[in-house]
């Protein structure tokens, strides 16, 4: 989440919201963000509803969730996802802005 907060401006001026969902309780996210004062939404999903919709697995073995990107656009298409293998295969920001840059630039030249 520190690489999302490193970047938020750049994500704002591509007309993004950044939603954060985990399987914590709405005290455990409180205090994480109140604690690491992230400027993007969080969604505790202790029942891992939204987890589950989404695809996100869950490996034992390597002690919990793994990591998932989706960009979503405003029609509620998913426009991109990305499932990780462990905790540090997430894809880096500028990867990510890319695809947003380019989603929007289609969506202005439609």
């Amino acid at each position: 989440m520190a690489q999302l907060r490193q970047d938020f401006t750049r994500f704002q001026e591509e007309n993004t919201i950044i939603l954060v969902v985990g399987p914590e309780s709405a005290a455990a996210f409180a205090s994480y963000w109140a604690k690491n004062n992230l400027p993007f939404i969080g969604l505790p999903d202790p029942e891992q509803d939204v987890l589950i919709r989404y695809g996100q697995e869950n490996k034992l073995f390597k002690l919990g969730r793994m990591p998932a990107m989706i960009i979503i656009d405003k029609s509620g298409k998913v426009r991109f996802s990305h499932y990780g293998n462990s905790m540090r295969d997430i894809p880096e920001n500028k990867e990510i802005l890319a695809i947003l840059h380019t989603i929007n630039q289609n969506r202005t030249n439609s």
